[in-house]
C-alpha cells in the first residue's frame, strides 16, 4: 500500500527526503523499465535491451545484472554509472493530476510511506519563502523525462515495427569463472537493417526524431562486455 499525496509546499514545508542508492530502497534489481527519451544517456552504461508484454507490445530495459536481484553499478548506498534510470532516479514522487487551484499541467505527488521520506540527513523540497528547492527542480525534469518517454514509447515501438527493425535475441554469456548464463526471450536492433535504411522509411524514422534513438540502443549492446566485466570484478573480491 502507498500513501501518495499531492505535494503542498505548506503542508510539506520541513518535508525532506533520502537521495542515498541501496537495496533496502528498491535499487537491487537487475533490469529497469526505461524509456526512448533517455536512450542517449542510457547507451553510456547499459545494454539496452526490448522486451515484449502479453499483448505483443514492446518495451525497453536497462539490464543492470545477471543474477536475480543483482545491479552490478550498485555497491552500498552509491551507484556507480554516469546516468541513473529515471525510473529509479524519481524516488517516492510520480506525477499525478493537478491540484484544484493549478493549471500547469500534472501535480507532483509523494509517497509518504516511502522509508526515504522524512530521513533526518534528506534534502528538504521547498525553500523558506516556499519556492522549490533544486532537488525537487530536478525531480520534476526526471518525472517529465518519465512522461514524455511514456507518450514516446507506443508510437516509437510503432515505427520500428513498420521498419523491420526489431530482431529477437538471445545473450549467451560466459564469465572469467566458466559460469554461463542465458538472457533469453529479448530483442534488439537489427544492425544490418539499421545500416541499410533508405528512402521513405529513413525519413519517416528521422522525421519522427526516432532514428536517433534507435541508433543508441543499437550501440547499447557494446555495454554487454562492460558488464561481464563488472560481473568477473564482484565475483573476484567475494
Amino acid at each position: 500500500m502507498t500513501n501518495r499525496v499531492l505535494l503542498d509546499n505548506v503542508a510539506h514545508a520541513d518535508l525532506t527526503v533520502a537521495t542515498r542508492r541501496g537495496a533496502d530502497l528498491g535499487d537491487a534489481v537487475n533490469q529497469l523499465l526505461v524509456f526512448p527519451t533517455e536512450f542517449e544517456a542510457l547507451q553510456r552504461d547499459y545494454p539496452v535491451l526490448f522486451r515484449r508484454h502479453d499483448d505483443s507490445t514492446f518495451y525497453a530495459v536497462a539490464l543492470l545484472g545477471l543474477d536475480r536481484d543483482e545491479n552490478l553499478f550498485l555497491a552500498g548506498d552509491d551507484w556507480h554509472a554516469r546516468y541513473v534510470p529515471a525510473i529509479q532516479q524519481r524516488g517516492p514522487f510520480l506525477h499525478g493530476p493537478p491540484g484544484p487551484d493549478s493549471d500547469d499541467g500534472p501535480g507532483i505527488y509523494v509517497d509518504l510511506d516511502d522509508p526515504r521520506v522524512g530521513a533526518a540527513n534528506g534534502e528538504p523540497l521547498f525553500l523558506r519563502h516556499g519556492g522549490r528547492t533544486p532537488y525537487l527542480e530536478r525531480i520534476a525534469g526526471v518525472l517529465d523525462v518519465i512522461r514524455r518517454g511514456h507518450d514516446a514509447q507506443a508510437p516509437f515501438f510503432a515505427a520500428l515495427t513498420e521498419a523491420a527493425l526489431i530482431r529477437p535475441v538471445s545473450l549467451d554469456i560466459e564469465l572469467g569463472d566458466g559460469t554461463t548464463y542465458t538472457v533469453a526471450d529479448v530483442f534488439t536492433i537489427d544492425q544490418d537493417r539499421l545500416a541499410d535504411l533508405a528512402g521513405p522509411t529513413l525519413e519517416m524514422l528521422h522525421r519522427l526524431g526516432f532514428l536517433r534513438a534507435a541508433i543508441m540502443a543499437a550501440t547499447s549492446l557494446g555495454n554487454v562486455a562492460l558488464l561481464i566485466e563488472r560481473k568477473n570484478a564482484r565475483a573476484a573480491s567475494q
